[in-house]
């Protein structure tokens, strides 16, 4: 395998690192981890995302340089990732002279290529700023989905690109004036030259499908010129021929990624070319969440072959964080900060709940906090901890750490846990974290099961020898199963390590061969969980965000991991505002009447002619079904429902419409006006055809 970079979306310096930004870099770092535990030379890169207009307004009104603001920002967001024990390679910043230099470079490739065209346009101005407005200094209605309060380039809801004057009722998002146009003249890049290009490189470098598919959407709609400038006042780089412009945040943001590896690779006197050259020898992995797709296999594939740079193998995209059923909120409590998190629970509780619930798709995936304690406290403590906690005290107590040699051909346990193994590896090379913690709790399983049966605290009495061969054979499977999540849980794998005698764990421990220096009795790896603590937890984050000036619109900053939150209702008074009346009462025979079904979405599609329709093939156990579900509002990008899990009334009447016939009926919910229609998704445990009781 050629050796690795692997990144993840940089975080902007603008607000703090949250529980939404740490699934990706959890992701990305246990990808690093596991790869590195393989033997494999990787380097795990990211920087702070430094420029832009909202950087410049947040250090104007706390009355600090721009400057100043993101070398704060760097300071914080390096001590929140240290603290989930994120290890970079590199955390750098895209506010320095390798990525001014670098972006120049790319720009003048451009340029001299033919690709960049000046264009004079009309563009929102805002009268009492005295300034034109780039997108984020704009909000207003999405032209494509009808979502409210969205910036002027993305849409956050449906994941559109637009120009910001595209906008409805579109109003200047500090002063909240309705802009007025005026002419100025803007530089853009011609993205339509490269469609053929970017069809063949997305057949490899974009391995998940539903991201191939929106892909596919925009390539079949046609690329349209991006404006890579903006007007002075800027915080970011000027362009170098274009004197009072500067170069649009999303040009020089990815570039970011080769200016933390160029700064890196320079530090130790390597040329930053050997990894980032068009003929070298390295794979480069980027790790997004969905809502910046458009960027990132768009427009950066297009900039690097231009320049004459390596592209990338591979863009792996995730889904969103929801907490607890819902959209991140600061009035509930469930905005939470990585700092506030640390204050009061270990870091590796939730790298495991994530990996837990990350699959190698584009799903979103909840933090249940019931499911969380549950989940930690089952699959972690008891099943893997728990072992290995038991099996070094008793060889420490009774065998003075002295592990006994056994034939592993004669222990099926053995066979069992080198496949396991392997399925691991190739699931965290999927990213398919959530795989991989099946395979280990599945070990776990068999590995506890075995140290049961063979009781070495009963058979120590007649049998000591036996008996310590057992124990050693359980401290195998206790040291293969760590080391298969040590890159999950560093810090808990650490002190395990700790315990056999050594610095850190390898693949090469994972053999039953293997024979630590010396086994000493831990004091405690890592403390079962209590629920008091994740209320303890709850509450510290209600109180700490409901103290600052950002309880005043009580919903969640925007982040490729969050989305928008609700307002509080928690006074008794709007208890039950905005919701339909409870219906009338019936008997449990009447519900009993109603075959509800988890189904898993396999297709999902327009239906030509029908404004609200979606056409979804559910495999519901026993069959797939056809559905026609009017919930096209809620999902403009009907792949990404794809994979999910739905609940199906399964014994209704097929019904005959003018589109072909409906077989059954998905639940969903909303307010009493049909706003913030979703479909309820279970739990990703649940299977297809499962009962719902």
């Amino acid at each position: 395998m050629p050796r690795s970079i692997i990144t993840a979306a940089l975080p902007y310096a603008n607000g703090s690192i949250h529980l939404g930004h740490m699934v990706e870099h959890v992701m990305c770092d246990v990808f690093a981890r596991a790869r590195r535990l393989r033997g494999h030379e990787t380097i795990f890169i990211c920087a702070e995302d430094t420029h832009g207009t909202p950087i410049e307004m947040s250090a104007l009104r706390e009355g600090i340089t721009p400057e100043a603001l993101v070398a704060r920002s760097h300071e914080e967001h390096a001590r929140d990732f240290a603290g989930f024990n994120i290890r970079y390679d590199n955390y750098y910043t895209t506010n320095s002279d390798e990525n001014r230099e670098l972006a120049h470079f790319i720009y003048t490739r451009l340029r001299d290529a033919g690709h960049v065209t000046r264009k004079a346009s009309q563009q929102m101005y805002s009268e009492p700023l005295g300034r034109f407005l780039n997108d984020r200094l704009i909000k207003g209605t999405c032209p494509r989905c009808g979502a409210e309060d969205q910036y002027g380039d993305v849409c956050e809801k449906c994941g559109a690109t637009y120009e910001p004057t595209e906008l409805i009722d579109p109003r200047d998002a500090i002063t909240g004036a309705t802009p007025v146009m005026r002419e100025t003249e803007h530089l853009y890049v011609g993205l339509s030259a490269f469609t053929d290009f970017l069809r063949e490189w997305m057949a490899e470098g974009v391995p998940q499908e539903a991201v191939r598919n929106f892909m596919h959407t925009w390539l079949e709609g046609g690329l349209e010129d991006w404006c890579i400038s903006r007007d002075a006042p800027y915080f970011g780089f000027e362009i170098p021929d274009a004197p009072g412009k500067y170069f649009y945040v999303w040009l020089d943001a990815p570039i970011g990624y080769i200016a933390s590896t160029r700064h890196w690779a320079e530090q130790r006197g390597e040329d930053w070319r050997t990894w980032w050259g068009e003929d070298a020898d390295t794979e480069i992995v980027h790790v997004i969440g969905k809502d910046i797709v458009y960027f990132h296999t768009l427009f950066w594939p297009a900039m690097l072959r231009t320049a004459g740079l390596r592209l990338p193998s591979r863009v792996h995209v995730h889904g969103m964080l929801t907490v607890d059923g819902k959209k991140m909120s600061k009035s509930r409590g469930t905005f939470i900060r990585a700092s506030t998190w640390l204050r009061h629970l270990d870091a590796d509780y939730l790298r495991f709940y994530y990996a837990a619930k990350l699959g190698d798709g584009v799903e979103d995936i909840d933090l249940s906090f019931e499911d969380f304690v549950a989940r930690v406290n089952a699959d972690l403590i008891n099943n893997v901890v728990n072992l290995c906690s038991r099996v070094t005290k008793f060889l420490a107590s009774r065998f003075e750490g002295r592990v006994a040699a056994f034939d592993p051909a004669e222990v099926p346990l053995c066979g069992s846990l080198a496949a396991g193994l392997e399925e691991v590896r190739e699931a965290y090379e999927r990213f398919d974290l959530r795989g991989a913690m099946r395979r280990v709790a599945a070990l776990g399983g068999e590995a506890n099961l075995f140290f049961q049966e063979a009781a070495p605290w009963a058979s120590i009495r007649e049998d000591a020898e036996r008996a310590h061969r057992d124990c050693s054979i359980a401290l195998h499977a206790a040291t293969a199963l760590m080391t298969a999540l040590a890159p999950v849980v560093p810090a808990l794998a650490g002190r395990y390590a700790a315990a056999l005698g050594v610095e850190e764990l390898s693949w090469a421990m994972a053999e039953p061969t293997w024979q630590p220096p010396q086994v000493t009795g831990p004091e405690t790896l890592l403390e079962r969980l209590d629920p008091k603590r994740v209320k303890a937890l709850l509450e510290d984050a209600r109180e700490e965000l409901m103290t600052t000036e950002e309880k005043q619109d009580g919903a969640v900053e925007s982040t490729s991991a969050g989305g928008e939150g609700t307002a509080p209702a928690e006074a008794e008074a709007d208890r039950g505002a905005g919701l339909a009346k409870l219906g009338e009462e019936i008997a449990f025979d009447d519900f009993a009447k109603v075959d509800l079904r988890i189904g898993v979405v396999k297709e999902a599609g327009f239906v030509e002619g029908a404004n609200k329709l979606l056409q979804l093939t559910v495999d519901i156990g026993h069959r797939d079904i056809n559905v026609f579900a009017g919930v096209r509002k809620a999902y403009p990008e009907p792949e990404v429902l794809v994979g999910r899990r739905v609940v199906v009334v399964a014994n209704l009447a097929p019904r005959k419409m003018r589109f072909g016939v409906s077989e059954g009926m998905l639940l969903a919910t909303s307010a009493e006006d049909g706003a913030g229609l979703q479909l309820v998704h279970p739990d990703a445990a649940a299977k297809a055809g499962w009962t719902v009781r």
